[in-house]
C-alpha cells in the first residue's frame, strides 16, 4: 500500500525488452536505503517490483499488462519519474490509501496559472470520472491530490508550489498521458451501487 506522498524523483537510465514487457532502470539513490529485491515501489503511481539494484540504481520489469494499461510504456531514458516505497506499518499516513493499481490513463487538457495558484485540468474516460467527487482524492502520476471539480469527462486539481517542486507534475504538457488511480473508497461505493441499483429499482416498482 502507498499514500501518494512522493519520496523522491528518479531518472530513467534505460528501458530494454524483457520477455513481452520492458525492464526499466532508474537512477534513484534516495530510495535504496533498506530496499531489497522483491520490494514494491510506486513508479508514477504504478506498483512495480524491484528486480535488480545497486548503490545508485533500481530496476523493474513492467509486464505487457502494465504497458497496455498505464503510461509506463511511454517512458524513455532521461524522463523523470515519481517514486514512493510501500508504506511501513509504523509510518505516518499523510496522503490517502493508494494501491498502485492504475485505473486508467488520462490526458492533460490544460494548465491554468494565476501567480501561485495553479490548476491542472485532466480528461479521462467517463467510467473513471464517475468514481471522482469534488473534494475527494485522486492519484495523478503517483501523487495524492484533491479533486477541485469532477466532470463527466475529467477533473481539475489544484497544485501548490511545494508539489510542483518535489514531483514531476510541473513538467507535464497538454496532451501528455498520466496514470490515474481513483480513491479506493469511491471504487467500492461505485461497485456496490452498480450491483444493488437494479435490485433497488425492481423493489420499488
Amino acid at each position: 500500500m502507498f499514500t501518494g506522498i512522493v519520496e523522491t524523483v528518479g531518472t530513467i537510465v534505460s528501458t530494454e525488452p524483457s520477455g513481452e514487457g520492458r525492464r526499466l532502470r532508474v537512477r534513484a539513490p534516495e530510495v535504496l536505503d533498506d530496499t531489497k529485491l522483491g520490494d514494491s515501489i510506486a513508479v508514477n503511481g504504478a506498483c512495480l517490483t524491484v528486480c535488480d539494484l545497486d548503490e545508485a540504481h533500481v530496476s523493474f520489469d513492467a509486464v505487457r499488462e502494465t504497458l497496455d494499461k498505464t503510461a509506463i510504456g511511454a517512458l524513455e531514458p532521461g524522463k523523470r519519474v515519481n517514486l514512493e516505497r510501500a508504506m511501513r506499518a509504523d509510518g505516518r499516513f499523510d496522503g490517502h490509501i493508494v494501491q498502485g493499481h492504475v485505473d486508467g490513463v488520462g490526458r492533460v487538457r490544460e494548465w491554468k496559472r494565476n501567480a501561485d495558484d495553479v490548476e491542472l485540468h485532466i480528461e479521462c474516460a467517463p467510467e473513471l470520472a464517475r468514481q471522482l467527487v469534488d473534494k475527494g482524492s485522486v492519484t495523478v502520476q503517483g501523487v495524492s491530490l484533491t479533486v477541485v471539480v469532477a466532470r463527466d469527462d475529467g477533473f481539475h486539481v489544484a497544485l501548490i508550489p511545494h508539489t510542483l517542486e518535489v514531483t514531476t507534475l510541473g513538467e507535464l504538457s497538454p496532451g501528455d498521458g498520466v496514470n490515474l488511480e481513483a480513491d479506493i473508497l469511491g471504487k467500492y461505493v461505485a461497485n456496490y451501487l452498480a450491483r444493488v441499483a437494479p435490485e433497488v429499482g425492481s423493489s420499488q416498482r
